[in-house]
Parts: C-alpha cells; sequence; structure tokens
C-alpha cells in the first residue's frame, strides 16, 4: 500500500466526543484533515459550531454522552450517510485528588462519564453497523489508568481510565472477527482544560518534567498522530492494544 494512503479517511465517517476543546478538538482537526467528515460531539455547541466553521468536514452535534438519547441520535445523525468507520471515546471528566474527601455519589458519576458512556457509544455504534463492515473505535485513557500519579490523578479517575483499558481489551476480543477494531490510546501530561494549572504553577511543572523522560509536558497534536495511526488502514492489524503517549512516563 502507498504509505500516504495507509493514512487517508477520504471518504469515511468518524465521530469524535468531547471535542469542544483540548485532545478532542485536536482529534476531530486531524480527522477531517486526513479526509474524513467528522461529527463532533460535546455539550459546547457554541464551541463546535466555531470549530465547524474554520474547519471543512467537521459537523457540529449537541451531545450529552451520559444520555442514552443523546447517544442513539448522534449515531442516526453520523450514519445517516453511510455506516459509521471510527469513533473516538473521549469525552471525560476529571475527578477529586484526594480518596478520602471523594464522595461515592462523586465516583459514581465520573464512571457514568469516563467509562460506562464510552461503552454505551461503542455498542450503539456497532448495532447500527453491517455485519461485514469494518470500523476502528478508539478509547481515550490516561496514564492515570496504568500508574499512579499521587498525588495528582485521584482514585474515582483511575478506576475509570483502568477500566476503559480493560473494556478495550474485552470489546476488541468480541468484535474482532466481524471487523471491529478496538484499541486505547493513553496520553500523559498535556496542557489541556482538564490540567489546568498544572503548568502553570512552576512546582507542578517541574514534578512533571522531572519524572518524564523528555524533560518536558506533551505538546499540542503531539497525540493526533496515535490516534490517526489506530484511525486509519496503517493500524489494520492492530486491535486490543493501548497505545501510550507520555514521553517516558510510565516506563521509568
Amino acid at each position: 500500500m502507498d504509505p500516504r494512503q495507509m493514512f487517508d479517511l477520504t471518504g469515511r465517517t468518524a465521530i469524535v466526543t468531547g471535542a469542544s476543546s483540548g485532545l478532542g478538538e485536536g482529534f476531530a482537526r486531524t480527522l477531517a484533515a486526513a479526509g474524513a467528515t467528522v461529527f463532533a460531539a460535546a455539550r459546547r455547541v457554541d464551541r463546535l459550531e466555531s470549530l465547524s466553521s474554520e474547519v471543512p468536514g467537521v459537523v457540529a452535534v449537541r451531545c450529552d454522552v451520559t444520555s442514552a438519547d443523546d447517544r442513539a441520535a448522534l449515531v442516526a445523525r453520523a450514519s445517516e450517510s453511510g455506516p459509521i468507520d471510527v469513533l473516538v471515546n473521549n469525552a471525560g471528566a476529571p475527578g477529586a485528588p484526594d480518596a478520602l474527601t471523594e464522595p461515592p455519589e462523586d465516583v459514581e458519576s465520573l464512571l457514568r462519564l469516563n467509562l460506562v458512556a464510552g461503552l454505551a457509544l461503542a455498542t450503539e455504534v456497532v448495532r447500527s453497523l453491517p455485519e461485514d463492515h469494518p470500523a476502528s473505535i478508539i478509547n481515550v485513557s490516561s496514564v492515570i489508568g496504568l500508574v499512579s500519579t499521587s498525588p495528582i490523578g485521584g482514585a474515582g479517575y483511575a478506576a475509570s481510565k483502568a477500566g476503559l483499558i480493560g473494556v478495550t481489551r474485552e470489546l476488541a476480543g468480541q468484535w474482532g472477527r466481524r471487523g471491529v477494531r478496538v484499541n486505547a490510546v493513553v496520553p500523559g501530561w498535556f496542557d489541556t482544560e482538564m490540567t489546568d494549572g498544572l503548568f502553570t504553577n512552576e512546582r507542578s511543572a517541574t514534578w512533571v518534567r522531572r519524572n518524564t523522560m523528555l524533560n518536558r509536558g506533551g505538546q499540542e497534536g503531539e497525540v493526533d498522530g496515535a490516534l490517526l495511526f489506530l484511525a486509519s488502514d496503517a493500524s489494520s492489524y492492530v486491535t486490543g492494544h493501548s497505545l501510550v503517549v507520555d514521553g517516558g512516563w510510565t516506563a521509568r
């Protein structure tokens, strides 16, 4: 295969959740630049519409992924012109860093958003597909799902992101024979809304640098290549895998 064609998504349909900011916005831009029609989903529709007006191929869809009705409407909208080819489960939120002050109901809410909603959306997408239609599902986890990052991170958040890696392996096993690949991308520390304050505080920024082999946090766009690899034919024989993009954080 021509190397350029391996990453070409022309004519394909993708869904990216949590696309109104941060990594999700970057994922939507990257998939659209590779030729896909991207249904960018989030609750902040004003940001999505701004992204859609700026980037050809991006379609704004208001969606609360914890709502079954919203998930069904998102899949129906994206399927209007044909089967869905790529799903990026990126929507999520951080949790409290201290388990002693994190109420169980907050943990349950976090699990519904970070874990259960992505699983439910993946099953909604696969149910919508013709039996022989290949697809790529990419779950966005975190290094906090692999290793302790105390004092930053949190037990509820770690549970949700570790669970997402487990779900990735299991769905890959269940759906592999029908051509649906399921992988996870596992980012390290990036300067986004979710990590607000981490890099502007010299103490925490130094902590990130000291514990990262590349001696810095991740820069804008540095997860996008990994995501495009998993979304495209370049990874046609990769499934059940968690691709870590962390500058060497978890390899120490």
